[in-house]
């Protein structure tokens, strides 16, 4: 009986025991709990949008070469010693300006020696038509043979030729005159003689060259790509010169950098088989003349349009392990990375050409500090990607202003602790 009490008592020992530590066990898991909740940080409040195809205009840039579209060399058309030239190597000459003669004298002789010609020819062809029209009246009468009336049609006939070739011969010695006098075609800036004064020059010889410097043109090779973008636009309603170009030169001798404001005037038709580019030029207004034919530059086509692409504001995308990513939310709101594959930059604008689909909710906002399973508190995005870089920027200032606060304070600590040492 005594073994039978004892054995009773062994085994609610035992009990209140595992209940004892059943509920120690429960307490500490409700306490570990507890500490998680106050560990893990409210929501991260960060604007969200959903991914949708939208369109884009970007600014492109391409390298090309500057020249000048209406520079012309000017070539002797006519034989004869330089007698004179009427103008300083490298200044501006105006339109119509003299420029060279060429023994004009010769050749205005030769026209003198032709208008006489002429005149002689004219009279002739006067006597002709006399006695054509009189020999005309005496077969009326049968006064003179028929063959005799012939004769004198056909002499009337020789001295129209006559009179014809005179003039031809007339207008080409004007021609060989006029062009003894060799003047400016276009309005520009002319290169230094090619041809000394007194030297015989002749037909085919070039003499100098005539570069306008406004307006210039540029010519670029344009990909297939952007072109086809900008055919699209043009189909679409806009004008070919509303599409604006603009043109960067470095500065030289320590000045700022050079631009001008132009317009796109010309696309080419056809995809070069060997570059698979277009042809393309645009025109520059350059009043002063400081840009000259020949430089390389940078021509940047401004607005550009893509057409049905995903985009996030380029703040929105970092680098993680498998690349370039984003990040998504899940249906808890919690972040999860998606790698993506990146296009062009457009403005602040990120074009992505594959890793998002229609629906995905983006952070767009500035990725630091946001990890895969962090809590976001979505926020609106109204789709203004520079407002959201200049927040952002804006943010970080302020954090770094107030870093910088708080070190100095604490350098000022130490050095009030290090006095009171002392």
């Amino acid at each position: 009986m005594k073994k039978t009490f004892y054995g009773v008592r062994s085994a609610l020992m035992v009990a209140g025991a595992s209940v004892l530590l059943a509920a120690c066990g429960q307490e500490e898991q409700a306490e570990q709990a507890g500490a998680q909740q106050q560990q893990e940080p409210p929501p991260r409040p960060a604007p969200v949008t959903e991914a949708a195809r939208q369109d884009l205009p970007l600014d492109k840039s391409y390298s090309s070469l500057l020249r000048s579209d209406n520079e012309v060399t000017l070539v002797a058309r006519v034989t004869g010693y330089l007698q004179e030239r009427h103008f300083e190597p490298g200044e501006f000459v105006e339109e119509d300006q003299l420029l060279y003669s060429i023994e004009p004298d010769v050749y205005r002789a030769t026209v003198n020696q032709r208008e006489a010609d002429l005149q002689s020819a004219r009279a002739e062809f006067s006597r002709a038509q006399r006695d054509a029209q009189r020999f005309e009246r005496l077969l009326n009468q049968n006064s003179v043979s028929r063959q005799d009336y012939d004769q004198a049609r056909a002499d009337l006939g020789v001295a129209q030729a006559n009179v014809a070739q005179a003039e031809a011969a007339l207008e080409s010695a004007q021609i060989d005159l006029d062009y003894a006098e060799v003047t400016a075609p276009v309005a520009g800036m002319i290169s230094l003689s090619e041809i000394n004064v007194g030297n015989l020059v002749q037909s085919g010889t070039e003499l100098a060259t005539v570069t306008p410097l406004d307006p210039l043109e540029v010519r670029f090779q344009m990909p297939q790509n952007d072109a086809f973008a900008l055919r699209r636009q043009l189909r679409e309603g806009e004008s070919i010169e509303d599409i604006r170009a603009s043109l960067a030169l470095p500065g030289r001798d320590g000045e700022d950098d050079q631009s001008l404001q132009g317009r796109l005037d010309f696309l080419g038709s056809r995809v070069s088989d060997t570059t698979s580019t277009v042809q393309a030029s645009a025109t520059f207004d350059n009043p002063d003349g400081e840009i000259l034919p020949g430089q390389f530059a940078r021509v940047s086509i401004e607005g550009l349009k893509r057409y049905g692409v995903f985009a996030v504001p380029e703040i929105a995308v970092t680098q993680g392990l498998m690349g370039p990513q984003v990040f998504v939310l899940d249906d808890d709101n919690r972040a999860r990375s998606q790698t993506v594959s990146l296009g062009e930059v457009a403005g602040s604008w990120q074009i992505l050409r594959d890793g998002l689909e229609e629906g995905d909710r983006v952070v767009v906002g500035d990725p630091t500090g946001i990890e895969p399973g962090t809590a976001i508190e979505p926020q609106p995005f109204d789709g203004n990607a520079d407002q959201v870089v200049e927040r952002d920027e804006q943010e970080q200032a302020a954090q770094d202003e107030q870093a910088q606060g708080a070190g100095a304070e604490g350098d000022q600590s130490s050095d009030e602790e290090g006095d009171s040492s002392q």
